[in-house]
């Protein structure tokens, strides 16, 4: 389907912008496109992953994935039957979808695409997406947040009473789209033309281990137990995360003033804004005293799976330049215009606001496009009207699809996306219809 997606977006946009006489334009927006995909997405995100994969590896090898992985069994084993429970993925996927609920892009991201490369270690089918991953990606593009943190940083920039007023709305919009992702993605897979054919009978065909597309992770030696000083250590490092919560969370127990952002909040705001203030410091604090208190070498550890980082940004430019040029194409021709007013009179019927179309058509293929249409809503009907508020819950609760399938599956080498792509979009329209319903009933 990505294929026919693509090619769809690529003459589709030629013939727009040759017929709109905006065929310079065009040619502009792929060269800069495919630019923006290596000089500002690739090469930076190679730190990152770097960074978040060492700290991956820390945490693989001192046991503390199997444990998350333990807890979460009952729930990973209905969502993906075909992982074994104790797999390094499920502790990756575990980690994964935590970061997207606190809004942590930088630490989701890189988690992520260590699922995936882990999901297609069990590949027997190396190239074409297995059930889980096409669940994994839904669950990514329907993902729960407990806070739109840049919908509220522009809410914030552009003085609006309450900033905060569009987390409970967002909560409850991502959950929508997490339960029809979820439904979808399960219901999809059954569909004929979805289904994986059989494998062909033989040792040849034994298992992902027949000729796996990607390195299988390696079993992680069983740590040392946890020694004196490490519980020590590991005691007075939750003692002190507690007190810096409850200094940065409730500042007047600490004879400290409210920050002025934080003054319409109410406790149960601040508590949520408080973890995803602290969460990556104490993650990278974390796991390293972990590591080093179960016996392990945390220096070298972590070197080791940060050589992964590089190797994966390397490895799914090719996936982004190739999205993001067809995306910038299209947009560039007049795209998104055109099925704005296409779609219009159509959605003019359901009273869906039309002021809302070119957001909610943009968000599945730009997140910085997405945003700048944000922007200009806000300056245009004020940062506290029912429009900006349901736009702004709306950008919180979708996902820029297209890049999340381009990155996840460029990563593992992936090349049939079998229901992945319906399923994302199945994500974001029930996103985006869960908004209009839910402030209107909140926002009246």
């Amino acid at each position: 389907m990505l294929n026919y997606l693509w090619l769809a977006l690529v003459l589709g946009a030629v013939a727009l912008g040759g017929w709109n006489g905006q065929l310079p334009t065009v040619t502009e927006r792929a060269l800069n496109m495919a630019r923006f995909a290596v000089m500002d997405l690739a090469l930076p995100l190679a730190g990152v992953m770097a960074l978040w994969l060492g700290m991956m590896r820390l945490a693989e090898r001192s046991g503390l994935v199997r444990v998350l992985a333990r807890a979460l069994r009952p729930v990973l084993t209905r969502l993906f039957p075909d992982v074994p429970p104790e797999h390094p993925a499920m502790g990756a996927m575990v980690m994964n979808i935590a970061a997207n609920m606190l809004g942590l892009a930088n630490a989701a991201t890189p988690l992520g695409l260590r699922a995936m490369r882990d999901l297609e270690s069990l590949n027997p089918r190396p190239g074409t997406a297995t059930n889980a991953m096409c669940t994994f990606l839904a669950i990514n593009t329907g993902s729960v947040q407990l806070i739109p943190v840049t919908a509220i940083a522009v809410l914030v920039a552009n003085h609006a009473r309450e900033p905060a007023a569009i987390i409970g709305p967002a909560f409850a919009a991502t959950a929508c789209a997490a339960v029809c992702a979820v439904t979808g993605v399960k219901l999809l897979q059954r569909l004929p033309w979805f289904q994986l054919p059989p494998l062909p009978a033989g040792p040849a065909a034994a298992g992902p281990a027949a000729a796996p597309a990607a390195e299988p992770t390696p079993e992680a030696p069983a740590p040392g137990p946890l020694s004196r000083w490490g519980g020590v250590a590991l005691g007075l490092f939750a003692l002190g995360f507690l007190a810096l919560f409850l200094r940065t969370a409730f500042p007047a127990l600490f004879g400290r003033e409210q920050p002025a952002d934080w003054a319409a909040d109410g406790p149960g705001v601040r508590v949520v804004k408080t973890l995803s203030l602290l969460a990556l410091p104490a993650l990278l604090g974390f796991f390293p005293l972990f590591a080093a208190a179960r016996g392990l070498r945390v220096y070298e550890e972590f070197t080791e799976g940060a050589k992964e980082g590089f190797q994966v940004s390397l490895r799914i430019i090719p996936n982004l330049v190739a999205m993001l040029v067809a995306i910038g194409m299209f947009r560039g021709a007049g795209g998104v215009e055109l099925l704005t007013a296409l779609l219009q009179p159509v959605l003019s019927l359901v009273h869906f606001p039309p002021e809302l179309l070119p957001i909610a058509l943009i968000r599945p293929l730009s997140g910085s496009g997405a945003l700048g249409v944000f922007t200009e809503l806000v300056k245009q009907y004020g940062p506290d009207s029912l429009l900006t508020r349901t736009a702004g819950t709306l950008y919180g609760s979708t996902e820029t699809t297209f890049y999340v399938l381009a990155v996840y599956f460029g990563a593992a080498n992936i090349r049939r996306t079998r229901h992945a792509v319906l399923a994302g979009l199945i994500a974001d329209t029930a996103g985006v219809i869960a908004s209009v319903i839910i402030c209107r009933l909140v926002f009246g």
